[in-house]
């Protein structure tokens, strides 16, 4: 009798459901590992990832050994994609622990079509600045505190924090 993957009080782990599913899908594009697609981010950065997603992995006859990865993105993006191809079939390659891939195609959109080309790609999360501190804020009021109009002084004021935090560093 066969296991199933439950967790506590009989319920089914998700993932055990639906782990038949995304392997037939991804299957059905060519992706024998659907760890590619399910572990895009982790494989490549969160820089590549906002730009590309991996659309198809196709086996060519005349192509000879090994696979072409086929990766959709935005316009503006591919240039930046084309330039690091060899570093993404390494960073691929190395999931699925051979040289399974031998090209990288950049797309500008999915191989079958618009319908499904159409993927929103997210934006790099910015980086927080922290806050200066309180003895560059006093200096920084300082350097406007002469100023009466409140929206100016409050804008001098972070620029001349911006100003010596960067001169400090």
């Amino acid at each position: 009798m066969a296991r199933r993957n439950t967790s506590t009080y009989g319920f089914a782990k998700t993932s055990g459901l639906l782990n038949a599913q995304i392997r037939k899908a991804s299957e059905s594009r060519g992706f024998a590992q659907s760890r590619l697609l399910t572990h895009w981010d982790e494989i490549v950065g969160a820089d590549i990832a906002a730009m590309a997603r991996p659309v198809e992995v196709s086996y060519s006859r005349q192509q000879g050994l090994g696979a072409t990865l086929t990766l959709l993105t935005t316009g503006a993006m591919a240039p930046l994609l084309e330039m690091q191809k060899e570093q993404l079939r390494e960073k691929v390659n190395a999931v699925y622990g051979y040289n399974a891939i031998a090209r990288v195609r950049v797309t500008q959109t999915a191989s079958t079509g618009f319908a499904e080309g159409r993927v929103a790609f997210g934006h790099a999360p910015k980086a927080e600045k922290p806050e200066p501190s309180p003895e560059i804020k006093a200096e920084a009021h300082k350097v406007a505190g002469d100023i009466h109009d409140d929206g100016l002084r409050q804008a001098l004021e972070r620029l001349a924090g911006n100003v010596i935090s960067k001169s400090r560093q």
